[in-house]
C-alpha cells in the first residue's frame, strides 16, 4: 500500500512508482521540481513507507507539505502551490489545524438532521420475537464547518419514535453550532458532558433512552468530521492517539471503582506493543465476522437454507439464529440450521429481551443439545441480576450470556462486566452517547477480561462499529481470538463507503472518517415520509401516509 499519493497540475499522466511504496501521479514536467522529486526518492529509496512518512513531516515540510491540515503541497508549473491530501501516519494536533485554518473555517455552522427508513418489515428482514416487523432506519445527522466540509452521524431505529429522536436532535442544536470543532476535539471528553449533562435536557435522560441516542448521532458525525479533517478512517485515527489524548476523549464520571484515568492509561500504553505487526495484519486480512442474515425469525426453512448455503461459500463459519417465540418451533428451526451447517461451525441464539429469568433458563436447558455458544438478551436488558443468574445456571451446560445492543450507558455496563452477568460484550455504535461513552466500555472490558464482540447489522451500523472493534485490535486487547463484528447484509448500498467483507472478515476501511456518509438517492428515496420511494409505497397501499392520518 502506498503511503501517500503525490500529484502535479501536469497534463503529464504518466505513473512513477519506486520500490519504496511511494507513487507520483502526473510527474512535474518542471526539470528543477522533477530533479528535486527524484533527489528525494532516491536518497530514501529503501526507507518502509512509515519511515517515509516521518521524514516528510520533520525534515521535508517547509518545500512540499503542509504539516498542520496533512496536505502534500502539489507543485504546478507555474510555481502557484495548492493542497492535496495524503494518508500518513503523521500525527496532526488540534492546535496545529488550528494554525493552518482560520477559526471561522473550523467553526460548525450548521446541523441537519434527517429521518430516513427504509421499508425492511415487507421481506420480515431484521425481524425476531420482539421486534416483529422493524422498518430499518436512523435519524441522520450533518455537520457542517464554515469551509464546507461535511461530518455524517446516525442513530438506529426500528421506524416508528425515529421523528422524535429528530426532534431531540433539533432540541440540542443550539449546544453544538457555533463551536469551533478544534476546541471539541482538545477536550472531547468535556464537550460529551455538556451535550448529556445540559441542565434541563438531562431531566429526560439523564444518559439514557432518546437523548443518549440523539446525542450518538451528533457524536458520530463529530467523528466522522475530525477523521476527514485529518484525511484518516476513524479506526486509524484512534489507533493514531498517543494515550493521554485519547484518554482526554472519555468522561470517567461514574467509573473510577471499576477504572481510574490512570489504569485506562496503562491498559493503553501496554496496547501499544506489537501495534504495527497487528495494523499490517488488519490490513492485509482484515477482522472475522459472524452473520445473522440467514436466521431472522420471519424466514422460512427454505430461505434460512438458501442464506445459510450462500454465506458458508463465502468462507462464514459463525452463524447467529433468533429465537424466543415459540420453544417448539425453535427447536424444529435449530435441528434445521445444524443439518445445514454442520456441527462444525459456531452457532449463537438471541431472544432480543423476550423472556423472564428462569423461563430463559429452562428454554435454553432445551436449547442446549443444539450447543450454542451464547445466548444473547435473553431477559430485560436493564436487568443485571437477573443476567447473572442465567449466566450462572448455564454455566455448567457451557453456554455464555451476551448483551449489550440496548444497554443505555457505560454505568450499566460497569455493572454488567463487575458481576460476570455477560460473559461477551455487546457495544452498540449508536445505543449509547457514540465513540466517547464506547471506549471507556472497551476499558473496562479489557481490564476485567470481557470480550468484545459488538453488535451491528442497523443502517450504518456495520460501517460504524467496525472501526470501534480494528482500534482495540491495533491498540487495546491485541487479539480477536474467539470474537467478532456481527454481519448483516442489508442498506450498505445506500453508503458512499460500505463496509466491505472478504472471506469472513471485515477489510479494514481506507476512506476518511466513520463511514458514515449516505448516498444522495438514497436520502431522496426514503427521507420520510416525503422521499420518492415512501410515496410510491404510499400510492400503492403498501404503507399508510402519515400526513393523511393527521388531518
Amino acid at each position: 500500500m502506498p503511503c501517500c499519493v503525490i500529484r502535479s497540475c501536469s497534463s503529464d499522466s504518466r505513473w512513477f512508482k519506486k520500490s519504496s511504496g511511494i507513487t507520483f501521479h502526473r510527474f512535474p514536467k518542471n526539470p528543477e521540481k522533477r530533479k528535486a522529486w527524484l533527489e528525494f526518492v532516491n536518497r530514501h529509496k529503501n526507507w518502509k513507507p512509515s519511515q517515509f512518512s516521518s521524514i516528510c513531516s520533520k525534515h521535508f515540510l517547509e518545500k512540499y507539505i503542509d504539516r498542520t491540515s496533512l496536505c502534500l503541497v502539489r507543485l504546478r508549473d507555474n510555481a502557484i502551490p495548492t493542497l492535496h491530501r495524503f494518508q500518513s501516519t503523521t500525527e496532526c494536533s488540534c492546535s496545529e489545524m488550528s494554525k493552518t485554518l482560520t477559526v471561522e473555517n473550523l467553526k460548525i455552522v450548521s446541523l441537519d438532521v434527517k429521518d430516513v427508513r427504509f421499508p425492511t418489515s415487507l421481506q420480515a428482514d431484521g425481524s425476531d420475537a420482539m421486534h416483529t416487523d422493524p422498518d430499518y432506519s436512523c435519524a441522520y445527522v450533518t455537520i457542517k464547518l464554515g469551509t464546507g466540509l461535511e461530518g455524517y452521524g446516525l442513530t438506529f431505529t426500528c421506524g416508528r419514535g425515529t421523528e422524535v429522536i429528530v426532534a431531540a436532535v433539533e432540541s440540542m442544536k443550539n449546544l453544538v453550532i457555533g463551536q469551533v470543532v478544534t476546541d471539541i476535539y482538545k477536550e472531547f471528553g468535556v464537550f460529551w458532558r455538556s451535550l448529556t449533562s445540559e441542565s434541563q435536557l438531562r431531566w429526560i435522560g439523564p444518559e439514557k433512552g432518546v437523548t443518549a441516542l440523539a446525542t450518538a448521532a451528533i457524536i458520530n458525525a463529530l467523528w466522522d468530521l475530525w477523521g476527514k479533517l485529518v484525511n484518516k478512517p476513524v479506526w486509524q485515527l484512534l489507533a493514531d492517539m498517543e494515550p493521554e489524548q485519547l484518554i482526554s476523549c472519555i468522561d470517567f464520571r461514574y467509573l473510577s471503582n471499576v477504572i481510574t484515568k490512570e489504569e485506562a492509561l496503562e491498559l493503553l500504553k501496554k496496547g501499544k506493543e506489537g501495534r504495527e505487526e497487528r495494523m499490517n495484519k488488519l490490513l492485509e486480512k482484515g477482522y472475522p465476522c459472524y452473520t445473522t442474515q440467514a436466521g431472522w425469525l420471519g424466514y422460512s426453512n427454505e430461505k434460512i437454507q438458501q442464506l445459510a448455503q450462500k454465506y458458508m461459500d463465502a468462507g462464514f463459519t459463525a452463524f447467529k439464529v433468533k429465537v424466543g417465540k415459540n420453544l417448539k418451533d425453535d427447536v424444529n428451526r435449530l435441528e434445521y440450521i445444524r443439518n445445514v451447517i454442520g456441527w462444525d461451525k459456531t452457532l449463537m441464539v438471541d431472544a432480543n429481551q423476550v423472556w423472564e429469568v428462569q423461563e430463559a433458563i429452562d428454554w435454553m436447558k432445551v436449547l442446549a443439545p443444539f450447543k450454542p455458544l451464547w445466548i444473547e438478551e435473553p431477559t430485560s436488558p436493564d436487568d443485571v441480576l437477573g443476567h447473572a443468574e442465567i449466566a450462572k445456571a448455564l454455566k455448567p451446560l457451557g453456554i455464555k450470556v451476551a448483551s449489550g445492543e440496548m444497554c443505555c450507558n457505560r454505568v450499566l455496563f460497569k455493572q454488567f462486566l463487575q458481576t460476570d452477568a455477560i460473559q461477551y460484550c455487546q457495544i452498540d455504535s449508536a445505543r449509547i452517547g457514540g465513540v466517547n461513552e464506547i471506549l471507556p466500555v472497551y476499558l473496562m472490558a479489557q481490564k476485567l477480561g470481557v470480550k468484545v464482540v459488538p453488535h451491528a447489522g442497523g443502517v450504518g451500523l456495520c460501517e460504524m462499529v467496525q472501526h470501534l472493534q480494528m482500534w482495540d485490535y491495533v491498540s487495546l486487547s491485541g487479539t480477536s481470538e474467539g470474537k467478532w463484528v456481527e454481519y448483516v447484509d442489508q442498506q450498505h448500498e445506500h453508503f458512499v463507503h460500505p463496509t466491505v467483507i472478504e472471506n469472513a472478515h471485515y477489510m479494514a476501511p481506507r476512506a476518511p472518517g466513520y463511514n458514515t456518509e449516505m448516498k444522495k438517492e438514497a436520502l431522496e428515496g426514503y427521507v420520510y415520509p416525503n422521499g420518492k420511494e415512501w410515496e410510491s409505497m404510499f400510492a400503492k397501499g403498501l404503507f399508510s401516509d402519515p400526513r393523511k392520518s393527521k388531518k
